[in-house]
Parts: C-alpha cells; sequence; structure tokens
C-alpha cells in the first residue's frame, strides 16, 4: 500500500516515453489492481522470453537475425522490468516505518 500523498510508478509510459504515476493509498483500486495485472504480465512476459533466449542460445544453427530479433525483445522486456522493479522497490520503502 502506497502511503497518502505517495505516487505509485506505472508500469507503461506516458506520450513521448515519459512514465505515469498514480496518486492513491487504495490498493484495491481500479487502477491499482489493473497495474498489478500489467505488471505480472510484463514479468511472466520476461520468463518467457528468458526461456526461449535459453533455447535460442543453445541451437548451433541460430540466424544472425533471429538474434537480433532476440536482442530487439530483450531491451523491451527489460525495460519493462526495471520500471516493474522500480516501482515495487519504491512501494516497499514507502511501506516502511518512518525511522528518526
Amino acid at each position: 500500500m502506497t502511503a497518502p500523498n505517495e505516487l505509485r510508478l506505472l508500469p507503461w509510459s506516458g506520450p513521448g516515453g515519459k512514465p505515469c504515476y498514480l496518486s492513491t493509498d487504495d490498493p484495491n483500486s481500479y487502477m491499482s489492481r489493473l497495474a498489478d495485472n500489467v505488471e505480472a504480465i510484463q514479468l511472466g512476459t520476461a520468463a518467457a522470453l528468458l526461456e526461449r533466449a535459453s533455447e535460442t542460445l543453445d541451437a548451433r544453427d541460430t540466424d544472425p537475425n533471429d538474434l537480433r530479433r532476440l536482442v530487439h525483445d530483450f531491451t523491451g522486456v527489460l525495460r519493462d522490468v526495471c520500471r516493474v522493479a522500480a516501482s515495487r522497490g519504491h512501494l516497499l520503502t514507502a511501506s516502511e516505518p518512518h525511522r528518526i
């Protein structure tokens, strides 16, 4: 749960690739649940791509174009995973009690 007035980094970008944020203290709001679902899909996609990459790299006859496509796909997935990690890391930090 985000603390009041804490912004949650959403797992998608806005116009021009700018980050999008959600301001809510309700983890069960429609937008919070949507963000959670999108994050889960992004992480699942990353896991599937990792498996595909292992298979592609194990194949001795992999075409260079297939490797380029794989690296391109990894770039997008890694961007998503980094955004999820940053968002969740911020949520963990925001939920910790403040120490003086």
